[in-house]
């Protein structure tokens, strides 16, 4: 199984998201996976399902811009110092449900997170990976006829004031946190290399499971 590493700086969010489609849109069977990594400039994105009410006015106030995108969950904000992994993956090839996949990219986190002592556990009723309830990574997917982009954010080390202007992921009562708040110099270069390795790992001993 051959998946290539895409490493693209900052890059805009509208930009790489239309790149994503059109790579998704033209491959074939014979496509090989990618994986890519990347920052954002400061940007809001609105799920599918996005309600307006989660944009507090504050979000209008201020010049980042609030994008409506194609991928499932709700509101979310991205910016420099916080790690993106765009998995655009054949799930039938990987012999992968949506379901086993979302819970592969979470295992994943939760072991790159072991890895530097930080405790970070999943939730059944909410995706993601959370450390003492405060949520430090978020998954958001797109799947179109079996083949996935969008993906990960883990917040590694950046202002964390634009959550404040949002719910976000709709959770009311859950408070953000980043790899800064537990380890004092977190290095998101070693962090990028170390989860796409995981999720190679992860992906290459996958087992078949059935499709949902």
């Amino acid at each position: 199984m051959t998946i290539l590493i895409k490493t693209l700086g900052i890059t805009p969010y509208e930009t790489t998201w239309q790149a994503m489609q059109t790579f998704t849109n033209q491959r074939t069977s014979e496509t090989a996976d990618e994986i890519w990594l990347c920052q954002h400039p400061p940007t809001f994105t609105q799920g599918l399902n996005g309600q307006q009410h989660h944009l507090h006015p504050a979000a209008f106030e201020n010049a980042i811009p609030i994008i409506q995108t194609d991928r499932g969950g709700q509101v979310t904000y991205h910016g420099p110092g916080q790690l993106i992994c765009y998995l655009l993956l054949d799930l039938n090839r990987l012999k992968l449900g949506v379901r086993a996949f979302v819970t592969l990219m979470e295992q994943s986190l939760i072991t790159l997170l072991s890895e530097i002592n930080i405790p970070a556990t999943a939730k059944a009723d909410a995706p993601g990976v959370y450390v003492d309830d405060q949520k430090i990574a978020s998954l958001g997917l797109k799947v179109r006829k079996h083949r996935t982009y969008h993906g990960l954010s883990l917040n590694v080390d950046m202002d964390m004031t634009p959550f404040q202007w949002i719910t976000p992921c709709g959770l009311a009562n859950i408070k953000m946190t980043q790899v800064r708040d537990w380890q004092s110099t977190p290095n998101i270069d070693a962090l990028q290399t170390r989860l796409t390795e995981i999720l190679i790992e992860q992906l290459q001993a996958n087992p078949p499971t059935p499709q949902v």
